[in-house]
């Protein structure tokens, strides 16, 4: 599965204009020559575009997928709505859900989150903290992909003011929520060989480094553990890390505040807690 990861995103997303394609068209018929071009041309790149991501596992690419993924998901759903349901828009929302799964799967995430480290280096990537998931992050993505689609479509429209206004707009918005959803692809702990790193721009200031003669031990967090939580609420299971000696943090506590924390125990939430285990047990850290 390790190995089959990007390549369920890769396929699963190369198969989208079969699966996707006919009810995505019959939802354009009714639409004006102009907005059928427009939306034809935006559907035929954007698709492109992130099937050559697919092919480079880096954590920019990661981002890209994760907004794309869903905006074929809701693709598939406008279009259903706005033609009925149909053999076609079952195998839209079928195909669609199929390569969203494909890119949120914890093997795609790693794979990608990895491939943009170098050298002896493995990265593995942290939950997504469960708040953020549950509200903030579906609000964003969505203000990111509206930026992106309404106003090209207002112009192809002839809606020259509310175009010109929303491309602006949109713009604005998707420039500052690309860089709040990159965030999230940007969280990880990395293998090393003096020890691990702590990479988490959502709960550290700067990474930290945990050296091998520091780390004693590595495992799954007591449930009455007084660890340093480094997990920022992400659902799944924690991990513990225990030091031999203190080590001074600099945690984020809010926006634009922090506080040096000196800690002898933290806790992180990686995706696969199993896998960074045996990691940390194949490089003898713990």
């Amino acid at each position: 599965m390790e190995r089959l990861g990007p390549w369920l995103a890769r396929l699963t997303w190369l198969a989208l204009p079969l699966v996707a394609g006919p009810a995505l068209g019959d939802a354009l018929d009714g639409a004006s020559r102009p907005v059928q071009l427009v939306a034809s041309i935006g559907l035929g790149v954007g698709w492109g575009g992130v099937l050559v991501a697919t092919l480079v596992p880096a954590t920019v690419t990661l981002t890209v997928l994760r907004i794309a993924a869903p905006a074929a998901v809701a693709a598939a759903v406008a279009a259903t709505i706005a033609g009925g349901p149909s053999g076609a828009d079952v195998a839209a929302l079928v195909g669609t859900l199929l390569a969203a799964l494909a890119t949120v799967a914890p093997f795609t995430v790693e794979a990608f989150v990895d491939g943009s480290s170098y050298g002896e280096e493995r990265r593995l990537p942290l939950r997504v903290p469960g708040v953020l998931a549950l509200g903030p992050i579906p609000v964003v993505w969505a203000l990111v992909v509206a930026g992106m689609v309404t106003g090209p479509l207002l112009l192809a429209a002839r809606q020259w003011v509310a175009g010109a206004v929303a491309l602006v707009a949109g713009a604005l918005a998707v420039w500052w929520g690309v860089r709040v959803l990159h965030t999230l692809a940007r969280r990880w702990v990395v293998f090393v060989p003096a020890g691990m790193v702590v990479h988490d721009p959502l709960a550290l200031v700067e990474p930290v480094l945990l050296r091998r003669g520091v780390v004693t031990a590595l495992g799954p967090a007591p449930a009455d553990t007084r660890a340093l939580d480094l997990t920022r609420g992400a659902l799944g299971l924690a991990l513990e890390v225990r030091l031999a000696e203190p080590v001074p943090l600099l945690v984020l506590q809010g926006r634009g505040r922090s506080e040096t924390v000196t800690t002898g125990a933290m806790l992180i939430t990686p995706s696969r807690p199993g896998a960074l285990l045996t990691e940390a047990r194949d490089r003898r850290l713990a």
